[in-house]
Formats: C-alpha cells, sequence, structure tokens
C-alpha cells in the first residue's frame, strides 16, 4: 500500500474503505473493506465480469469477453482518488481502483482504461486535452411507484415549483438547504464545483466544474452523481440523472468543452495571432463525423433519446456554430488562449469516462485523417434534418461498424459495451407501456 494513503488513513481516523471501480454502465461496484484489510491487502480482487453488468444487474453471455472461466481481475487503488465519504456517519473513505490483468496489463473492458488508452493516443503526439464537464439533473419528488409519472419537489415555500424557472435565484433558494450541504459535500469530496444555476425545467438545476484533465474530471464526475443523490435522501427527495425524466419538461445534458494544450502549455486551437488553427477545424469535423457513430456511449439508453428532440434545448444534429445553442457542436465566446469546442450531445446519464473517452476520440480522428468541417452555422439548427440515430438499437448498430473508433476505443471494449447495450435495450423492449394499454387494449 502506497504510503500517502496510510497517512490519510492515520489522518482522517478511518474505520472503513470504500473500494469501488465504475462498470460500463458508471454504476459503483466493489467492496467496503476494514482500513486493516485495505492496508495490508493492497488490492482487491473482482470477477472481471462485474464490468458487464447492465443498469438492470443482468450481463450479457461473457464468455467472449471475459473468458469461460470468469477469472478474477486485480484492482488497485489510485491514490490521486482517495477521498473522505461527507455522509458515512462514522469516518469512511472511498478509493476509485483501477482493474489489471494478473500480468499488469490494463483491463480493456474497463472504462478508466478504455479513457487512460484514448489520452496514451494523445500524449503520444505531444498533446494534452482538457475538458470541463456541465451537468444538468432534476430535483423530484419522492415516490415508490415507478408506473406515475415524476414531479417536482416541495420547496421551502410548501409548493411545487410551477413553470419554468431559467436562470431563477428565489427558485434555487427554495432549496438552500439542500444546496448548502450540497456544496459542503462537494468541498469536502474536493470535487472542484465551479457554478450552480436553475436550469429550464422545473426543479432542474446545471452545476459546472473547473476544467482539468480528463480522467481527473471523469473521477469527479462519478463521484459527484453519488453525492448529489444521497445529499437528496438526506432532505427527503430524489435526484435523477435520467436524461428525460418528465414528459413535458427538457432534457437534462453534460454538455464536455474541450481543448488541447502542446507540450508548452500552449492552446493548440490557436495559431500565434489569435485565429483558429487548422487542428482547430480538423477537430471540429471529427466530432461531426464520428459523433453519431458513438452514440451509444452519448446516449445510453431508450431513454436518452426522448432527450434529442428539436425545440427541447437539446441537438439533434451536429452541425456547429459560434455562440450557437441550437448546434450540436458549439465553440463558445472567448480569447485565443481560451478557444474550445463544446459537444452539446451528451446526455447526463452517461458513464462520464466513456463520454469523454469517446468526444476526445471523436476529435482525435478528425485530426489524423485532416478532416474539414462543413460552414459554421449562424441561424437555428432546430429546423435542420435529423443526424443522430433516433433510437439505441440503431446507434448500437452503427458503433458496432465503425472501425476507426474500434481502434481507438478497442475492440473487444466496443463488442462486450455493445453487448451489454443490446441486452438492456431487449430488457425494455418486453415491457408493455401504459400507453399501450390506454390506447390498445380496447380500440384496435
Amino acid at each position: 500500500m502506497t504510503e500517502p494513503i496510510a497517512q490519510l488513513i492515520a489522518q482522517h481516523h478511518i474505520h472503513e474503505v470504500e473500494c469501488v471501480i465504475p462498470d460500463m454502465t458508471g454504476i459503483a461496484r466493489g467492496k467496503i473493506l476494514p482500513k486493516d484489510l485495505f492496508l495490508s491487502a493492497g488490492e482487491m480482487r473482482l470477477p472481471k465480469s462485474v464490468l458487464l453488468n447492465t443498469v438492470n444487474g443482468q450481463q450479457p453471455d461473457n464468455g467472449p469477453y471475459v473468458g469461460d472461466t470468469d477469472p478474477d481481475m486485480i484492482c488497485k487503488p489510485d491514490p490521486a482518488t482517495f477521498r473522505i465519504v461527507p455522509w458515512a456517519a462514522e469516518p469512511v473513505a472511498v478509493v476509485i481502483h483501477d482493474c489489471l490483468e494478473p500480468d499488469g496489463s490494463p483491463v480493456s473492458l474497463s472504462p478508466r482504461a478504455v479513457l487512460r488508452r484514448v489520452l496514451d493516443l494523445y500524449r503520444q503526439r505531444g498533446w494534452q486535452p482538457v475538458v470541463a464537464p456541465e451537468m444538468e439533473f432534476f430535483l423530484v419528488a419522492r415516490q415508490q411507484n415507478p408506473h406515475e409519472p415524476l414531479h417536482p419537489p416541495i420547496g421551502r415555500t410548501g409548493k411545487p415549483e410551477a413553470g419554468r424557472q431559467s436562470y431563477s435565484i428565489d427558485a434555487v433558494n427554495d432549496f438552500d438547504p439542500f444546496f448548502m450541504e450540497l456544496s459542503n459535500f462537494c468541498t469536502i469530496h474536493r470535487l472542484g464545483v465551479e457554478t450552480l444555476i436553475h436550469e429550464a425545467g422545473a426543479g432542474q438545476m446545471e452545476i459546472n466544474f473547473a476544467h482539468g484533465e480528463p480522467l481527473e474530471l471523469a473521477d469527479r464526475v462519478f463521484l459527484f452523481k453519488r453525492t448529489v443523490r444521497e445529499t437528496a435522501l438526506r432532505h427527503g427527495i430524489f435526484a435523477t440523472f435520467m436524461a428525460k425524466p418528465m414528459e413535458a419538461e427538457p432534457g437534462s445534458a453534460m454538455h464536455i468543452h474541450q481543448s488541447l494544450l502542446d507540450t508548452d502549455g500552449r492552446n493548440l486551437f490557436s495559431q500565434s495571432d489569435g485565429s483558429a488553427s487548422p487542428a482547430f477545424f480538423h477537430y471540429i469535423a471529427g466530432l461531426q463525423s464520428y459523433v453519431p457513430q458513438v452514440m451509444p456511449m452519448f446516449a445510453p439508453y431508450v431513454n436518452s433519446y426522448r432527450r434529442l428532440a428539436p425545440y427541447m434545448s437539446a441537438p439533434t444534429n451536429v452541425r456547429w456554430g459560434y455562440d450557437n445553442r441550437t448546434c450540436g457542436i458549439r465553440i463558445p465566446q472567448s480569447t485565443p488562449v481560451n478557444r474550445r469546442v463544446e459537444n452539446r450531445v451528451p446526455g447526463v446519464d452517461v458513464n462520464p469516462y466513456l463520454a469523454i473517452a469517446a468526444t476526445l476520440a471523436c476529435g482525435l480522428q478528425g485530426m489524423l485523417e485532416a478532416r474539414q468541417p462543413d460552414e459554421a452555422l449562424g441561424s437555428s439548427a432546430w429546423n435542420l434534418p435529423h443526424e443522430l440515430p433516433r433510437h439505441l438499437e440503431d446507434a448500437i448498430e452503427l458503433l458496432r461498424a465503425c472501425t476507426p473508433m474500434r481502434e481507438l476505443l478497442g475492440t473487444q471494449f466496443v463488442e462486450a459495451f455493445c453487448a451489454v447495450k443490446e441486452l438492456e435495450f431487449g430488457t425494455y423492449n418486453r415491457v408493455i407501456s401504459s400507453w399501450e394499454r390506454e390506447h390498445l387494449l380496447l380500440l384496435v
């Protein structure tokens, strides 16, 4: 065990350690170990097939991906991810682990390994990606019946939020106790949260992260989701990161701002005279070409595609424009040193490791191929043709057939990820909805 973690455990009087890994859905899997066992063992072992769990706990036939014997993988703690669990009743720490084969090589099915793989391709060229996620989520009233629609919670006024309150300070203040505790938890958890606003939907909020190194940001997003849900439960409400939780309200996105630095820390998207560089346009073209091919990583569930509708603050294509929020790819106003690209396609229901890996892979491939984007759009993109897959089933087929993305992300990973998504889609497709019972039962 590394000395820094041992020192931190002693310093904070830690009793237990949550040893976690993110699976393909972004759910935390792992073990809770007493501190002495954690320190003496220095690692934990989990079946490799744990990475293949669907969101509802099933697994596809995992033999082709992990072997017929379902062997263990070695999970090594990453000291940089050590954090105090602020809502625990006694001193507890959480540490994210890397998944390794017995020979020490990364497990290709691990989302963290997929992101590391893409980042290594950048580093080989002397480039350092920088990302900054924006995360939207809904606060909703607690309910136990999944067949009932969700509703905004009741705040300090004693009334649920009526209508939409974009950027309303008072609407945020209605849940002051929740946000004060969330802010405190984020500080203790070292999540680097910057700003909080009220988004367009009733009970919909957005929190932005300070920009930084992609793997470290993915770790923070992974931990942030759990922090928000835990805080909400403490205040008698639910927090949801579904992409489209309510029929009449906008969906929730995880917009990803991204730029590249060279070895001297200069922005590769800008030239010395301040103008946009060829790499900037190649990167945009890569997103335009390949975002539709990796949609299962930006829209991983059936519900995700309900968000991607015109006039609902979500893109339906991969057009790009300067400060144009109707486009899938937006270029925010900035100085040359801060020139960046915003991918507005991902929903907030994504696995952050995979969404960040996918958007960086798309941009990288555009640079490798020296692709050129179409003209920047200065008008609304909502009336233009739909350029993204409309359903998860179609998106899976596109990803499986995309050779460049298979090579960048790893062929075995892509095959296994598609198998997980296909199983989830098949499970969903067996469900008879309330709409079908209401409109078809006695009328057809």
